[in-house]
């Protein structure tokens, strides 16, 4: 297995400024910030980046997690809504298993960073493992997130997490291990179950 990204961002797409400034903001800071910690690798896997057209959108993504060091969630209730990307918060599931077998992980390989809050609270999938990092104070007039201070710690607990990860990747790495063998799994259920309609008495 060769490692080509320090992380696969895994984010609902949105039409807006809101949600597209805010990811591009964080792609820029992390890009910045992992950039000392790798050697040829790219800092990170975004699909509208780095997918084009003709491409088997399934192998290219499941190659890309499979070859990643981490998993970074922009997490939105739009995320959860969307069946491929709890689909492709499975997959990383899947791989954090199979990386389990090579080493002892330091932490989760999925970071979740929250966006917008659910107004019902935050899933347990987001909750659960532990560390993620709340960014829900990000609004359109917050500026250049690599060089606001109130982000930067933040965002150092992301990158110091990811480059822990990395180097324990490439140390125990079975040589055998071939990523093209990767598939996504099937879309998992909603992450909350589905209230009844509310009918009026």
């Amino acid at each position: 297995m060769t490692i080509r990204h320090g992380c696969f961002f895994s984010y609902a797409h949105g039409q807006h400024a809101y949600m597209s400034k805010f990811k591009d903001d964080l792609v820029d800071a992390l890009k910045c910030y992992l950039e000392p910690h790798f050697d040829n690798e790219d800092e990170l896997f975004v699909d509208g980046e780095q997918l084009g057209g003709g491409d088997d959108i399934d192998q290219k993504i499941a190659r890309a997690l499979c070859e990643s060091v981490c998993m970074i969630v922009i997490y939105t209730p739009k995320y959860e809504a969307h069946g491929y990307t709890r689909r492709e918060f499975a997959a990383m599931q899947l791989i954090e298993r199979e990386r389990r077998q090579w080493y002892t992980l330091p932490s989760h390989l999925i970071i979740p960073v929250i966006m917008t809050r659910h107004p019902v609270g935050l899933p347990l999938q987001i909750t659960g493992p532990g560390m993620y990092v709340d960014f829900s104070r990000y609004t359109l007039a917050s500026g250049d997130l690599k060089t606001n201070p109130d982000f930067l710690p933040d965002i150092e607990k992301i990158v110091h997490r990811v480059a822990e990860h990395y180097h324990c990747l490439k140390r125990c790495t079975p040589p055998e291990h071939d990523c093209s063998r990767f598939v996504l799994p099937d879309i998992p259920p909603e992450w909350r179950a589905i209230p009844p309609p509310q009918f009026p008495r």
